[in-house]
């Protein structure tokens, strides 16, 4: 199903020249709402007693759609259409990032200090003291964001380079929300010995890895690698981050239709890094009733060839998604567009939760039932109750880097994701709002507050 809401990844400034005369500007504005454009802001750039220039910003559902009000505007009588700017590629141009220095460098005495000689002192302090590196570098405050390109978002296995604008974004996040240095990190290869390998090489410049954009199974087996041969925390972003921002957001729906955690039975379909990830953490959270289906469907014991990770969820039931959502009360969907349908939904238990979380078009469109659903949640913005890592992955490792912990646990995840479900009130708590908004500026420093007392519960603090 093509995505037909328009949207701010499809943003166009259009800019025409129109004569200066009443109703021009509004026959351009109708031509584009009638073309299905949603219209932005509108600049005046100049003007003169007989014309007038104006930006126009309007936002389209997809590539074709932006070329259609594109030829829509030039179509219009007196109106000379003279440019259009892609936003979001205006956005990328040159990359999103960059490096700047934290002391100005003014004369002699700063340039000895901060290099040569003096920098010789702060070397020789970490070469008898490597904990030193957390006091006197950017260590303390840096993550690696790790991707090889094989999993990016929902356009699979594109490479490294075509991975590096999610990266910088990520970067971008980790600063915005926790004031952490991120730097994007994307290797040239696939090779789980390779991957592993290289990290261990940079890890002594960073505080933290942060895994992003691997497919499964290798992400595994390379997150666990990592934890077992490094001494900073790993958190692949993909499981763990998605894992915490599912669980707050159903802690507090289960409160919206009064059901227990303990007692409800989870379909979730998707059984890829992320769906067997926040399993994993439903069953921390108290889930006693997981059934997790595949493309096969049911995963059933009796299926030959199952990797350890769906094993571990396999049960002794057999059938389709259709067949093994009936009664159920919640569905968790990790998977492809179009996997639910309305008779699948409405086959479901009274005062069902529907978490249809595939990108960029969920399992199934909101609108279609909106009649029958007590909660849903997706995994976009334009949707009620978005379910996006970014209220996790910076308060995670604020926490852990401030704590100097070497592994991130999965208490800590566990008390991240009700950290954030506290941020709802009893009183805001409603079908709609499930879960905080990801500019709530409490959101990072209450997961960063409860890793930490976790990192020091635990044992697991150096700090």
């Amino acid at each position: 199903m093509q995505q037909l809401t328009p949207n701010p990844s499809f943003s166009l400034t259009i800019r025409v020249q129109l004569p200066n005369r009443a109703g021009m500007l509004s026959s351009v504005i109708k031509a584009l709402a009638d073309a299905g454009g949603n219209l932005g802001q509108i600049d005046l750039i100049q003007q003169t007693r007989k014309i007038s220039v104006r930006d126009i910003t309007v936002n389209a559902y997809s590539s074709e759609h932006e070329e259609e009000l594109v030829k829509v505007v030039k179509e219009i009588q007196d109106v000379r259409f003279i440019d259009v700017h892609d936003r979001t590629f205006n956005l990328h141009q040159g990359g999103k990032i960059s490096i700047h220095s934290k002391i100005p460098v003014k004369g002699q005495d700063d340039l000895a200090m901060v290099y040569t000689p003096g920098v010789g002192r702060i070397c020789m302090a970490i070469a008898a003291d490597k904990s030193k590196a957390y006091d006197y570098t950017i260590k303390c405050n840096t993550i690696a964001v790790v991707t090889d390109g094989s999993a990016v978002l929902g356009l699979g296995n594109i490479g490294p380079e075509a991975a590096m604008p999610v990266m910088e974004g990520k970067a971008m996040l980790f600063k915005q929300f926790a004031d952490l240095d991120a730097f994007p990190i994307c290797l040239a290869t696939q090779d789980v010995d390779e991957i592993v390998q290289t990290v261990k090489f940079l890890a002594p410049t960073f505080g933290g890895v942060n895994l992003e954009d691997i497919s499964a199974p290798r992400c595994f087996e390379v997150e666990k690698r990592l934890r077992e041969e490094l001494d900073i925390p790993v958190f692949h972003d993909d499981q763990h981050g998605t894992a915490i921002v599912v669980v707050a957001a159903m802690l507090n729906a289960l409160k919206v239709v009064n059901k227990p955690i303990e007692k409800v039975r989870i379909v979730m379909n998707g059984a890829g890094a992320s769906g067997i990830a926040v399993a994993r953490l439903l069953r921390k959270a108290g889930a006693a009733n997981i059934q997790m289906c595949d493309s096969q469907g049911c995963i059933s014991t009796d299926r030959p060839n199952l990797s350890p990770e769906k094993l571990e969820f396999a049960s002794e039931k057999v059938g389709s998604l259709a067949e093994t959502i009936k009664g159920a009360d919640v569905f968790v969907g990790l998977s492809v567009a179009k996997a639910l349908s309305p008779e699948m939904v409405r086959s479901m238990a009274e005062d069902r939760i529907v978490f249809a979380m595939a990108n960029p078009t969920p399992e199934i469109q909101p609108e279609l039932v909106e009649n029958d659903v007590a909660v849903m949640a997706t995994g976009r913005s334009d949707y009620a109750n978005q379910i996006n890592n970014v209220l996790a992955f910076p308060g995670i490792f604020r926490g852990a880097l401030d704590a100097r912990v070497k592994r991130i646990s999965t208490e800590m995840n566990l008390a991240a994701a009700q950290a954030i479900a506290s941020l709802v009130s009893s009183s805001e708590l409603a079908p709609d709002f499930i879960i905080p908004s990801v500019f709530d500026p409490r959101v990072s420093k209450v997961v960063a507050s409860a890793v930490q007392q976790v990192a020091y519960q635990q044992g697991l603090a150096n700090s």
